[in-house]
């Protein structure tokens, strides 16, 4: 392993949230992303093929230390934790309103879902899975709201571009249905 793997490693290691290319960047302005990411991508190949029950995967927008998969259950048991807290049916399809149609607004997500969302958007602003971006510039200057770097991370995507598309999601529930 070159001294540039090891301090990545240590850089993730350290790291409270998933460590961005930006945030590499600023610790080590010499080094190119180019050098970086070839880096990056050899040391998690690394840990996935070695004997370790570490590996490093992409997630959240950056880099992260996690357990492999096998070794799940009895983290878990340690822990005494449950792998995610539960969201709430109306909370999911808030979530969702706001992960397609971002920036979105309280009325706009309340069009879309046909219900009043209120309760939903304050649950999701407090596991901050949303955040407020802004005011629209209309009638009342209504809060707009995005989802988070949490998001991401809580359903594994390393951006927004991850999400299903339409097509597949239309393909999921006729399968569903059949």
């Amino acid at each position: 392993m070159n001294e540039l793997a090891r301090i990545l490693e240590a850089l993730i290691f350290i790291s409270v949230e998933p460590l961005t290319m930006d945030k590499i960047g600023e610790v080590l302005p010499e080094r190119s992303e180019e050098e970086i990411g070839a880096a990056l991508t050899a040391l998690a190949a690394e840990f996935e093929s070695g004997p370790r029950a570490i590996r490093l995967v992409q997630t959240g927008g950056g880099w992260v230390f996690s357990t492999k998969p096998d070794f799940d259950p009895p983290v878990r048991k340690l822990l005494q934790i449950e792998r995610r807290k539960k969201l709430s049916p109306a909370a999911l399809e808030t979530l969702s309103a706001v992960a397609y149609h971002q920036p979105a607004t309280a009325p706009e997500i309340m069009s879309i879902r046909g219900v009043d969302s209120t309760t939903a958007l304050h649950t999701l602003l407090e596991n901050k899975l949303l955040k407020i971006s802004g005011r629209k510039d209309a009638p009342g200057r209504p809060l707009l709201y995005r989802t988070t770097e949490k998001f991401l991370a809580y359903f594994g995507l390393n951006s927004l571009d991850d999400l299903p598309k339409e097509e597949e999601l239309r393909k999921i529930l006729e399968e569903g249905n059949a």
